[in-house]
């Protein structure tokens, strides 16, 4: 056989599979059957907070079910609603309301939907964060498969070129530019800014949006049946799968021997998603209510560090409220450039408490 007719042949095959998948996708929403996949996934979630080896006191019990509604809610604004990379926009997808995945308390975490097909622009105003980054990424969160992530192109507040009043646009894809520009790839599937702030009293968030500039209409068109019930999917799969890689990691850490860190190199971070060029070190505690757990390290020459406790469900502790983290510019480092920190039920009365 020829290899036109071969070609031909795998063409028209995926093209029916396509045809197929969509109709499967249409008579789900149609009949409910789409509904109904996603409410078996919810019943089924409750096993975060009360399966086996999970913390059952009150306070236990009452925080797994906060944390599983804001699991919930982060992926509806994620699967659901910045899901279109026809029509992108950028929304949150981790605050202090939505906390998952040992978010970081700096961290403002902004997503939008891309497709590896087309060219953007984002624009608006950087803000004065400390460290801000972008960051297009194939993979998406979820699948629950760390490996399935990578990133495809990012750039750093350090080279996004803007003028003297923080203005700038940044292009995606398309035709490559000298500046401001970051390749796409097959397989795109979101951008994500991330912006870290040190000083929590002045510095303040970017003002960005981001719009498709290669032909495509601009008004959002009617959402499809197909669209729907393929959204309700990866809701699914971000609290079925996603919530079990969530677990699987806390468990993890908390399985080391008590009072341990692991430290990751850039690699790590580097190859699967993760904020290129950031450096993780992760462990877990033990501290008695007459005990005093101290966190040593020497300060890190690089842009922004951070140290901040999380709990089982791998969610940042209350920040807004209380001290749980502590920064470059928050925390007092000593003489010999060395971070010295206290974890204790009770305020022992010296600094990074």
């Amino acid at each position: 056989m020829a290899g036109s007719e071969k070609s031909e042949k795998r063409r028209s095959a995926s093209e029916a599979g396509n045809r197929n998948s969509l109709d499967r996708l249409h008579a789900d929403v149609m009949s409910g059957a789409a509904w109904e996949k996603l409410c078996d996934v919810l019943r089924a979630s409750g096993r975060l907070v009360y399966g086996d080896g999970v913390p059952d006191g009150p306070s236990d019990r009452a925080e797994g079910m906060r944390y599983l509604t804001r699991l919930i809610a982060s992926g509806i604004n994620v699967c659901m609603e910045l899901a279109d990379g026809d029509a992108p926009r950028f929304g949150r997808m981790i605050d202090c309301t939505m906390k998952w995945g040992l978010d970081a308390p700096d961290c403002l975490y902004l997503y939008a939907a891309v497709s590896g097909e087309a060219a953007y622009r984002i624009h608006g105003n950087r803000g004065s964060a400390n460290h801000i980054d972008v960051q297009v990424n194939h993979g998406h969160y979820s699948s629950g498969d760390v490996s399935a992530w990578g990133t495809i192109s990012s750039m750093n507040g350090r080279d996004l070129v803007t003028s003297e009043d923080g203005e700038f646009e940044l292009f995606l894809g398309g035709t490559p530019r000298d500046t401001n520009w970051l390749p796409t790839a097959d397989g795109a599937e979101f951008v994500l800014v991330r912006q870290f702030f040190a000083d929590w009293d002045n510095e303040h968030p970017a003002d960005i949006y981001i719009e498709r500039v290669d032909g495509v209409d601009v008004p959002e068109p009617v959402v499809r049946t197909d669209q729907v019930a393929a959204r309700l999917e990866k809701l699914a799969g971000w609290i079925e799968r996603g919530g079990a890689l969530w677990e699987s990691m806390s468990k993890g850490f908390l399985a080391l021997e008590p009072n341990s860190l692991i430290f990751h190199d850039t690699s790590a971070s580097d190859a699967h998603g993760g904020m290129q060029g950031q450096a993780y070190g992760l462990g877990n505690f033990a501290c008695e209510a007459n005990e005093a757990v101290i966190v040593e390290f020497p300060v890190p020459d690089c842009p922004h560090w951070s140290v901040s406790l999380a709990d089982w469900y791998w969610q940042s502790l209350d920040y807004a409220t209380r001290q749980s983290s502590l920064n470059g510019h928050q925390a007092f480092v000593a003489a010999d450039d060395v971070f010295r920190g206290v974890i204790a039920h009770v305020d022992p009365g010296v600094a990074n408490w």
